[in-house]
């Protein structure tokens, strides 16, 4: 199995000037949805996301030489220009995780600052954004120092392993339009290690998706998503989720190469469904949908069977909906989603994305 554990990664301090690195790193929208988990954040089962544009972390990692001897990690952190003590004690647990992939981040000082684009609780997996940009900043700080990851596309694969780390979504951010994160025989490469890239993989069309981001509640979930990943430890449809997920998959990756978009809707509208009825099913259960969510979705239903317009929904862990359409028909369907939609949402809040190119070093 694939380790990154590196012991010959240390610095002579002497000679290491201070220095920074900066990455802007997008959320994604699963389709196939990851929920489930073993090991060390290892999936149940493969799934696929669209990587988005305007909602992104930035990230900047700010690093010197340390002065004193001491082999415990320095950690200044800041959120939107504020300390944040939570999340600091998030970050230095990741950062220890990883120490033994990056041995010199135990030779630094290092502050972190880091901000959204969007608010937080936004329906958005913030986890995923931000948790990507600080891999890739690992990563980039490696290379700048050590020279060992020129190489593009090993540079991405260990970006994702190290982001998986952190937040399993993460892993798929690392990539422009598409990822696959799991194992599977109908994708050559594809590991539960890291995730890899669809791009070269998917039909034009899904390159032009909108993703509107509904705003049903903005409220903190009351049950985070690392705990409903443990509660379907217990589930009773466990098993059966993942190999009907194993089997959308497969049938999911045909469909993203036609470009066939009614079925493309069908399943990612079975998976949106089926996330929460796992919730539903847990025990203790639980459920994150409001009713303005289920109204919204009768709404769209209506109109894409008064239209036949091709417009979509996921759902992520949360209440917000996910508005998918292709750019041919925007408009037509933004002013339903602006007339019919918005007002349902919470103080009429809604989040304009689309399909991007994934993360840049800024």
């Amino acid at each position: 199995m694939l380790d990154y554990k590196n012991p010959n990664l240390v610095i002579a301090t002497e000679d290491v000037e201070p220095g920074s690195v900066t990455w802007r790193s997008p959320s994604n929208i699963a389709i196939i949805k990851y929920w489930g988990k073993h090991g060390v954040q290892l999936p149940q089962n493969p799934s696929v996301s669209l990587t988005l544009n305007s909602s992104f972390t930035d990230t900047l990692v700010e690093y010197r030489p340390k002065e004193s001897g001491d082999k415990n990690i320095s950690l200044d952190f800041f959120f939107h220009q504020e300390e944040n003590g939570a999340f600091r004690g998030k970050v230095l647990e990741y950062l220890e995780s990883v120490a033994g992939i990056f041995p010199f981040l135990r030779q630094l000082d290092l502050t972190v600052r880091t901000g959204n684009s969007f608010p937080h609780s936004a329906g958005i997996a913030s986890s995923a954004s931000a948790m990507s940009a600080l891999a890739l900043c690992l990563c980039s700080m490696e290379e700048e120092l050590f020279g060992t990851l020129a190489d593009d596309n090993e540079f991405d694969k260990k970006a994702s392993y190290v982001a998986r780390l952190g937040s399993g979504s993460a892993c798929r951010s690392i990539f422009p339009v598409a990822a696959l994160w799991g194992q599977t025989g109908e994708m050559q490469g594809s590991s539960d290690l890291y995730a890899v890239s669809l791009e070269c993989h998917v039909h034009e069309v899904f390159k032009t998706f909108h993703d509107d981001i509904l705003i049903a509640s903005a409220a903190e979930k009351p049950v985070s998503s690392r705990a409903g990943h443990g509660l379907m430890e217990g589930n009773p449809f466990a098993a059966a989720r993942y190999a009907d997920a194993k089997r959308k998959l497969l049938r999911l990756l045909d469909i993203m190469r036609s470009g066939d978009l009614n079925e493309f809707g069908k399943i990612c509208e079975s998976e949106a469904l089926t996330l929460h009825g796992l919730m539903m099913s847990s025990n203790p259960s639980y459920i994150l949908l409001k009713p303005k969510t289920l109204e919204m979705i009768e709404r769209l239903k209506q109109y894409r069977e008064e239209t036949k317009n091709p417009v979509f929904f996921t759902l992520d862990a949360g209440p917000n909906l996910h508005v998918l359409y292709p750019a041919d028909v925007v408009h037509e369907v933004k002013p339903f989603i602006l007339d019919e939609l918005v007002p349902l949402c919470e103080n009429e809040k809604y989040i304009n994305d689309w399909v991007g190119e994934g993360p840049e070093q800024v």
